[in-house]
């Protein structure tokens, strides 16, 4: 089939369906949105990007990759690709392609988000991934900062460091401002978290030390680790906490009584999508809690959310610094089961919920009902009005949808970590491009759950995943099946934070190791990062801080496939499935951090909530001032890479071009 054609059904195909849908005034259903997701995956991968491979890419298994010619056992280690697609997963896989769908829905509505996690993965996720990992393997491993050094010029690789170190670092807090809001939200929560660290820490005894079987070492990690999850609400009844949420609650107490209760600060969230934000009660209103002031509508910091921060940093120093096989591996190892297990049920579960639930199964016609403070879901945010936030669609919607369509954090770990462990070169494509349409599912099915629910903020994950294992296990299993919910979204977003520090760590070491050799030490540069990933988590809620950090992610993809698109046209082949897409990520993504450094403007340096709060305002001031520094970066190294693409068109392979 000519290819021109296959591009042309894969961009119409859900145009059409979701079309059709919505202008029949049918009910969008679970069923419909699996079938569609499945068929779009498999058309993508099957039709589009077995052709960029063979074709352009033009992978060899023969080919010694970096893994077998500098084979150490540390970072260098030929791996089955059936082992490195599950690791590689979950390295990317985190709080991106669940948060960021639910909260686009919360903004635009079920429809638009579905369009861009179908259309933006088959054409440009896929796609960075797997180019990412082929360019470090076709360059002897090297990370994209070591390859930009040669290919595009010597300056690239300082300006990429700052750029990387400052991105990390607003992941860092995004991922950790939601995760701390649900460990002081959900008392069910902790223990299973806890019991991850443990089961990490055994696994990789049992399997490096004590040479366990693989099979016993999984079956015994993951169950105990599941049970803890479902051990947090046993026992409780309404009101009434059970035996492990009453010992959290009592210890949050504890924790609260250092300032008699009283609030470290407080925030606004106009998304309701912090954890802390209580569902609206049957009379339709949100009732007032210890961290919800349904008066003032704002959300109180109290201290114990300081300590499950505080938790969460200890948890993720561990991966951070301990041998890779002690920790980090085998936590991660143990994450992608409970993943995989998570997204295969609920999968069936709304593959049955039209025929056995049709109540459950319906979308609602907005993802969630549009209120005072959002843009109307209709008008799609274009209507500026000004001092209020603005979310157009364009850029904001892709953005906001920071993974699950495309990510850099996926160069990122591909090219520095997956790229080194490819035993074979056409592993890269099962692992990289099968890796990224697999986070797809994961971002369909929070769209999913929170079209089918109503809610917004992780509840509606948590909520959707009960209801869809309901439809499996009975309507008694749904309170078990959302605190479960909860569970996952936790280990899904903690395995990746824990590698998201090791390599903040390293970025720091090579950045400015050399000026400030303290930095070399591996602690140093470990609580640096930890402790400027905290105070930028203090600073203000995390739904600001989360817009910026899907601008700065999606620069970061738009850098790699930048590199990626110098690469081929230096090594003379066609750029195009890579220049296209890096074109309109590198224009949204700059149109977004003008627009989001407005919103910090008017949501949090001049809101009425935040006045006298010095803290929040310093962290506004410092948002737009890394934002700015973000701009800059980006349009310098993408003058760079104008400047050496125009040498390789006239001298298509330079002996200055990275050899094969």
């Amino acid at each position: 089939m000519d290819i021109r054609l296959v591009v042309l059904l894969l961009i119409l195909i859900p145009i059409i369906v979701g079309g059709a849908v919505v202008a029949s005034g049918m009910p969008m259903n679970t069923w419909l949105v699996v079938v569609l997701g499945g068929v779009m995956i498999y058309l993508a991968y099957n039709l589009y990007a077995r052709h960029i491979d063979k074709q352009v890419i033009q992978s060899d298994a023969k080919k010694a990759t970096p893994a077998k010619m500098y084979m150490d056992g540390v970072d260098f280690m030929p791996t089955s690709r059936n082992v490195l697609y599950g690791y590689h997963f979950k390295s990317i896989a985190a709080a991106g392609p669940i948060t960021g769908p639910i909260v686009a829905a919360t903004f635009w509505g079920w429809f638009p988000s579905i369009l861009w996690l179908i259309i933006g993965v088959t054409f440009v996720g896929w796609a960075a991934d797997y180019s990412a990992i082929m360019l470090s393997v076709r360059n002897d491993g090297n990370s994209l900062s070591a390859i930009a050094y040669r290919l595009i010029a010597p300056r690239t690789r300082q300006i990429l460091f700052v750029f990387i170190f400052f991105y990390l670092l607003l992941v860092a807090g995004a991922f950790m401002g939601v995760m701390t809001a649900l460990m002081s939200a959900r008392t069910d929560v902790p223990l299973g978290l806890l019991a991850l660290a443990v089961m990490g820490l055994l696994a990789g005894q049992m399997l490096y030390r004590w040479k366990m079987d693989l099979l016993v070492v999984t079956a015994i990690t993951v169950i105990i680790t599941i049970a803890a999850m479902l051990l947090g609400p046993f026992g409780t009844q309404g009101t009434t906490l059970g035996p492990v949420q009453s010992a959290v609650a009592g210890l949050n107490s504890a924790v609260d009584s250092i300032t008699n209760k009283q609030a470290l600060f407080v925030v606004v969230d106009p998304t309701r999508a912090d954890p802390r934000t209580p569902a609206v009660g049957a009379d339709g209103k949100r009732p007032s809690t210890a961290a919800y002031d349904a008066t003032t509508d704002t959300i109180k910091t109290l201290p114990n959310y300081l300590f499950w921060a505080v938790f969460l940093l200890a948890f993720s120093y561990l991966g951070a610094n301990l041998p890779i096989w002690r920790f980090a591996q085998p936590v991660n190892y143990i994450g992608f089961w409970i993943s995989i297990l998570a997204i295969g049920l609920s999968a069936v579960g709304a593959l049955l919920a039209p025929f056995i639930a049709p109540k459950i199964a319906t979308f609602a016609i907005a993802a969630v009902k549009p209120n005072i403070n959002l843009p109307n879901v209709y008008d799609l945010g274009f209507t500026f009005v000004n001092g209020k936030q603005w979310q157009p669609l364009w850029p904001m919607l892709f953005v906001t949808i920071a993974c699950g369509a495309i990510s850099g954090w996926h160069s990122l770990i591909g090219s520095v970590n997956t790229s080194r462990q490819i035993e074979h070169e056409t592993d890269a494509l099962p692992v990289g491009g099968g890796g990224m349409l697999t986070e797809n599912a994961l971002a369909l099915l929070a769209l999913t759950a929170v079209s089918i629910t109503g809610l917004a903020g992780v509840g509606a994950f948590a909520a959707g995943i009960g209801r869809l294992l309901g439809v499996l296990f009975g309507e008694g299993f749904v309170a078990y099946g959302t605190s479960l919910g909860f569970g996952v979204f936790m280990v899904i977003v903690i395995t990746v934070v824990q590698l998201l520090f090791r390599v903040m760590r390293v970025t720091l070491t090579e950045w400015l190791g050399d000026t400030v050799p303290i930095f070399r030490n591996m602690h140093v540069a470990s609580i640096f990062s930890m402790l400027c990933a905290l105070f930028l988590l203090l600073t203000g809620t995390w739904v600001y801080l989360w817009q910026l950090f899907g601008s700065s992610n999606q620069l970061m993809a738009a850098l790699g496939l930048l590199i990626v698109s110098v690469w081929l046209k230096s090594t003379g082949r066609n750029p195009l499935y890579a220049l296209i897409p890096m074109l309109f990520m590198y224009i949204t993504t700059m149109a977004s951090i003008i627009v989001i450094a407005y919103n910090q403007y008017v949501n949090v340096l001049t809101a009425p909530a935040f006045a006298g709060q010095a803290i929040v305002q310093i962290g506004g001031w410092v948002q737009i001032i890394i934002s700015v520094l973000l701009f800059v970066c980006a349009a310098v190294i993408a003058w760079d890479a104008w400047k050496a693409w125009q040498r390789y068109s006239q001298k298509p392979q330079t002996a200055t071009a990275p050899a094969e």
